[in-house]
């Protein structure tokens, strides 16, 4: 399945290509960006080297790497990503989400609202299952899974709580 660009009140999240990694080197370049998730910022040249290995899909027959990059229209310019990964579970398909913006773009409401988007846009796919991992102290990005619907779970994987979107969960919309 292709993925298209998905739009929100404010953002277009759009297909994940190499061609973006230049102008995400800046907006992913603050080490404090890495602090939950440990490593470094991206150089360009190893930015574009990693978005050709995305870009090429997962090596794993069971598995769909689904990227976008969020563009602010307003502005033209790009400030993060968003990404589900696909695989089948006992309901039917599962994702499990992740996102990042830029410290530039912080605080303006732009992880909520484009993991409002995701969300809503991965329903209309009939994914039933969708879940993210989230470090216990990283409290901006559990508010970001808060407004997308989701809620946290007792269950813990490499230091992190999980967060489901329950199961009777309406589409939350593409505010």
């Amino acid at each position: 399945m292709e993925i298209g660009v998905v739009e929100t009140d404010r953002l277009s999240l759009v297909p994940l290509a190499v061609e973006h990694a230049d102008e995400m080197a800046e907006v992913l370049c603050d080490p404090a960006l890495h602090v939950f998730i440990g490593g470094a910022p991206y150089s360009a040249q190893a930015l574009r080297s990693r978005y050709e290995r995305l870009v090429a899909g997962s090596p794993d027959p069971s598995q769909m790497w689904w990227n976008w990059v969020i563009r602010l229209r307003e502005e033209n310019c790009l400030a993060g990503t968003v990404q589900a990964t696909l695989t089948a579970a006992e309901r039917g398909r599962a994702a499990e989400v992740a996102w990042v913006v830029g410290t530039a773009w912080q605080r303006r409401g732009i992880a909520a609202e484009a993991a409002r988007g995701l969300v809503a846009w991965l329903q209309e796919q009939d994914v039933q299952a969708i879940c993210a991992h989230i470090h216990p102290d990283h409290h901006a990005s559990a508010a970001v899974a808060a407004a997308a619907g989701l809620a946290p779970t007792g269950h813990w994987h490499e230091g992190e709580i999980r967060w489901e979107l329950p199961p009777t969960q309406s589409p939350v919309g593409r505010l």
